[in-house]
């Protein structure tokens, strides 16, 4: 029905399309024959609608991936930097958010961990809504972030790192065998705000895959029961992932390679100081507007990013 749904949706926009293509053909011919120039002003803000909407419905064909239509789940983790790089992951966090609430998209964390001082050390969470992984993928990899640092009395620009990891949360059941013997579970308290019972019973699910060293968290379901699945979804999927990229041939894999958090190995820097920009380094897509970016209107560097794949 989802599918179904986003079908149905593609087709009436492409149906809408050729209708304002028509109306506007027609009162191009309409004001020509009058000679009435005061049409163009409408007709010129008309189009730039038209284009806009041409566009998006363009890059949704882009998306034709096996995994494109799927839920995300994205997790954020501060690298080299200490409290700068938490607040940073905090700030990549709300523009993620921004982004999922224009896009209609709904939200929901699944692992949470606070910074020491402030900001998040590291977050995991599900974006749900149709072409969620599609879009999301191209955020997979290390965000630098230069500026004048509010946590540096002396006012120095500094440069913090976070990582961004994406998989696509696969509802069907994954043909993937998780031996007992190659993972370890660990329960935990869950942390940050929550009701009565989120932090007074060990609820929270940590398990590590042995011979991958991959490491899934879940703690915002109301069970250990419940948390345990989840995690193990994430597991299977990430196992999945893998295989895939193992087997794949000329591609760089589905994961991404995994890179250390620092310097060097950024696919994205946001520059506040001494100017303001923001650059994919695989694209070259790029805008001066980094408050514009850190709101959520990170689009045109998702759209950039499908059309380079």
């Amino acid at each position: 029905m989802i599918r179904l749904r986003g079908l149905q949706d593609s087709v009436k926009q492409a149906q809408q399309l050729l209708t304002d293509y028509e109306d506007m053909e027609l009162l191009i011919q309409m004001s020509s024959e009058e000679e009435d120039e005061s049409s163009a002003a409408e007709l010129s803000k008309e189009l730039d609608v038209f284009e806009e909407e041409f566009e998006e419905l363009r890059i949704q064909t882009l998306l034709s991936g096996p995994y494109d239509r799927y839920n995300a789940i994205v997790t954020l983790h501060a690298g080299a930097g200490g409290t700068e790089s938490c607040d940073w992951t905090n700030i990549l966090y709300r523009m993620y958010t921004r982004w999922a609430e224009k896009k209609g998209f709904s939200m929901e964390v699944l692992d949470y961990l606070d910074g020491d001082i402030t900001g998040i050390k590291g977050i995991t969470f599900e974006v749900n809504g149709e072409n969620a992984y599609g879009y999301l993928q191209s955020e997979k990899g290390v965000h630098r972030l230069v500026r004048i640092s509010p946590f540096n009395s002396a006012g120095k620009r500094q440069t913090s790192f976070a990582s961004c990891d994406v998989i696509p949360d696969i509802e069907e059941d994954i043909d993937i065998e998780v031996n007992d013997e190659d993972i370890r579970i660990d329960t935990y308290r869950s942390s940050g705000a929550g009701g009565q019972h989120i932090n007074k019973t060990s609820s929270a699910i940590r398990i590590t895959h042995l011979p991958t060293g991959i490491v899934v968290q879940c703690q915002n379901e109301r069970s250990q029961h419940m948390n345990k699945e989840k995690a193990m979804q994430m597991l299977k999927a990430k196992l999945f992932l893998l295989r895939q990229q193992e087997q794949a041939e000329n591609m760089a894999g589905i994961r991404g390679e995994v890179k250390d958090i620092n310097f060097g190995n950024q696919i994205r820097s946001y520059v506040m100081q001494p100017y303001t920009m923001v650059k994919d380094h695989r694209t070259n897509e790029e805008s001066s507007n980094v408050s514009s970016v850190m709101d959520g209107n990170i689009d045109p560097f998702i759209n950039a990013y499908l059309k380079w794949r």
